[in-house]
């Protein structure tokens, strides 16, 4: 017998996560304080006044362009190497503003570390992509420690098991949520504080989502970690913390379970639903 509406066979709730609320104990890693930034003369960011805690997960959700990834790319100094970029404002690592010009930008850089929304492991063996940077950076010194920062790395980013025996093998041999995986272990080889994901499940299958946010999971009781997703469901089964942006500014912010059982603003309330974005 067919069903005789869509609820029928189609389930519009949202299911949050086991733990879609801020833990008090849990200190503010960073603090975005009346952040700007401009494109030349494109001011893409206004008034953003944001915290970020620690062993929490923060999902940033909005429309395409809306200045999310401007945002994170703020966050690790990216936008140092942009032509006509600029900001005003404060971003506040453990209470240091990161943009101090007493700051070195690659030391800064270090503390976060970057997953990209596809995955892009370097054209080399899986043991090459999560040893090439702390090689680079003096991080290890000799086999033994290299050895043992792979193996930890893959362990961490929950890719060990899997190729184990296979780390001579070309990374771009493997699966694309094995390799957005190794690009978490990468990520993880320069020990950051901060983990800043920009859609790093939208290209991969449900199986391999899956995987990914149960690493988030895990992952989280050691980082901060920051997260672009423009899976509603998604952003409700990892996060603690929503942010949500239009058009540059942060329209709401708050506990998962109140951003999206009870939205404050309309523009929230539309985009959860679907109705915009």
């Amino acid at each position: 017998m067919l069903a005789q509406n869509t609820s029928d066979f189609v389930d519009f709730k949202i299911h949050l996560g086991k733990r879609p609320h801020h833990d008090l104990n849990n200190g503010v890693k960073i603090d975005i304080k009346s952040l700007n930034f401009w494109y030349d003369t494109k001011q893409a960011l206004f008034d953003i006044n944001l915290k970020f805690h620690c062993r929490e997960v923060t999902a940033l959700i909005g429309p395409s362009g809306c200045g999310k990834t401007t945002l994170l790319r703020c966050l690790n100094r990216s936008h140092d190497l942009t032509a006509g970029a600029r900001l005003n404002g404060s971003i506040l690592l453990d209470g240091v503003d990161i943009n101090d010009p007493r700051l070195d930008p690659p030391l800064i850089r270090r503390r976060f570390g970057w997953v990209a929304q596809k995955p892009n492991p370097f054209p080399f063996s899986v043991y090459f992509n999560v040893a090439y940077g702390p090689r680079l950076h003096g991080l290890v010194s000799t086999r033994a420690e290299t050895d043992a920062l792979v193996e930890d790395c893959l362990r961490r980013g929950g890719l060990w098991d899997e190729v184990k025996d296979r780390l001579r093998e070309a990374g771009t041999d493997l699966s694309g949520g094995q390799q957005q995986r190794l690009c978490v272990a990468r990520a993880l080889a320069y020990d950051p504080e901060v983990l800043l994901m920009d859609e790093p499940a939208s290209a991969l299958d449900p199986i391999a989502t899956a995987k990914l946010e149960q690493l988030i999971h895990e992952l989280r009781e050691r980082y901060t970690i920051v997260i672009i997703t423009h899976n509603m469901q998604q952003a409700a089964r990892v996060a603690q913390r929503v942010a949500v942006f239009h058009l540059g500014r942060l329209v709401e912010q708050g506990d998962t379970s109140e951003v999206f059982v009870n939205p404050q603003h309309e523009i929230t309330q539309a985009y959860i639903t679907g109705r915009f974005g």
